[in-house]
């Protein structure tokens, strides 16, 4: 059977929710048409000059990567500006576009994920868990008979009894309802100045907070009772599996200069390399890692305890102030582990091929680009001018 593209990206969107992305974020099919059908697919990290002829010379009809080509909005993309021809050469060559970015830092399993496991760690959840959607219960009483589908299909329409991929979610238990009908009331069932005691079904249904207002106003509306009894109960929130960076740990714990050699062994070489910050001689265990720039994580790496932080391009103010704040007593930090923005989400190729791979089988071939496309080209450790330095270095 022929995949389409169209398989492609429900594939790469089932495994990647856009509703994860940033609000600033562009992610999605940036071009190709969703008909066209696809047999090699290319995973790189940047849409570049480079992987787009990769991408092009090995016959793949689809590029996907995971940094944007049009992150900021453009009214035009002529092919007499740099992204506008790589626009225009994927469109010649009947080549799609498709860009999983922020949804992917946040998804479970995603790009800290695929980083977490090249360096060897047992993950134990986010970072930076994601905000779980507020719940409410709502838990009606309601005569037997037609009143109770009437009620519940009201619920269900305004939003409650949704959970996950499933509608119309209910629990119901039978039960005896009482009431005593007062001068003014206008009673469904029975009459004033009478105690009425009658058949009911306890009907309970989950629903977002946001919807409150919506469900409560559609039980009043479909209940046959002049006073429904209802309530409504906030939920406690669970912790989210999803968000960005992750924790985890190393099955034995090993010396940061250990452990920083373990990190470059994991990551493709870039000039950029991999540089720690901390006590050579400490011992590392629980980590906290984060694809792609992590310093506004840095607080969250404290708060987790750990060990370790490895993520990108950590800046020195952040960095020094970090190791300053550590050096009090009580106060300990982790050790910053830096490596290079391309080397850190590089591993995620491998796992987006697989969700790939897993979905559409043997119809479509997948290949991950290994062309270096960080952008910095040239490292090198020069002679230090003055002695007394009170690091290490190597080459």
């Amino acid at each position: 059977m022929t995949a389409r593209l169209a398989d492609v990206t429900a594939a790469l969107e089932a495994a990647y929710p856009p509703a994860l992305a940033q609000d600033w974020d562009a992610v999605g099919l940036v071009c190709g048409d969703p008909d066209d059908p696809v047999d090699t697919v290319l995973f790189a990290v940047d849409p570049v000059r480079a992987t787009v002829d990769e991408a092009i010379g090995s016959g793949a009809q689809l590029l996907v990567t995971h940094h944007p080509l049009l992150l900021r909005g453009v009214h035009g993309v002529g092919a007499d500006t740099p992204k506008g021809a790589l626009v225009h050469r994927l469109i010649r060559a009947g080549t799609g576009l498709y860009t999983a970015h922020t949804n992917a830092d946040s998804a479970d399993p995603g790009v800290s994920d695929a980083l977490a496991a090249a360096i060897g760690l047992d993950v134990e959840g986010p970072l930076q868990p994601a905000p779980a959607e507020e719940l409410d219960k709502i838990v009606v009483f309601v005569p037997v008979g037609p009143a109770i589908t009437a009620v519940h299909d009201a619920l269900a329409a305004a939003g409650a009894g949704q959970i996950g991929d499933y509608s119309h979610c209910s629990f119901a238990t039978a039960g005896t309802g009482q009431f005593l009908p007062l001068e003014g009331a206008n009673p469904a069932i029975g009459r004033v100045g009478k105690l009425e005691r009658v058949a009911e079904t306890r009907l309970e249904m989950v629903l977002p907070r946001r919807k409150r207002a919506a469900v409560v106003a559609a039980l009043r509306a479909a209940h046959p009772y002049e006073e429904p009894a209802f309530d409504v109960l906030e939920l406690a929130g669970l912790p989210a599996s999803v968000g960005l960076g992750r924790v985890g740990a190393l099955a034995a714990p090993e010396p940061l200069s250990v452990f920083t050699e373990r990190v470059a062994a994991a990551l493709p070489p870039t000039a950029w390399g991999v540089r720690a910050a901390g006590d050579p001689d400490r011992e590392i265990r629980r980590v906290a890692v984060c694809g792609g720039a992590g310093d506004s994580a840095l607080g969250a790496a404290i708060a987790a305890g750990v060990d370790a932080y490895v993520t990108a391009d950590l800046r020195h103010h952040p960095a020094a102030e970090h190791l300053l704040a550590g050096s009090l007593p009580g106060r300990p930090s982790p050790a910053l582990v830096d490596v290079a923005h391309w080397a850190s989400e590089w591993p995620w190729c491998g796992q987006a091929a697989d969700v790939v791979r897993a979905a559409l089988g043997g119809s479509v071939e997948v290949h991950v680009s290994r062309l270096r496309t960080d952008p910095w080209t040239i490292g090198t450790i020069g002679t230090p001018a003055t002695s007394g330095t009170t690091g290490r270095t190597s080459s």
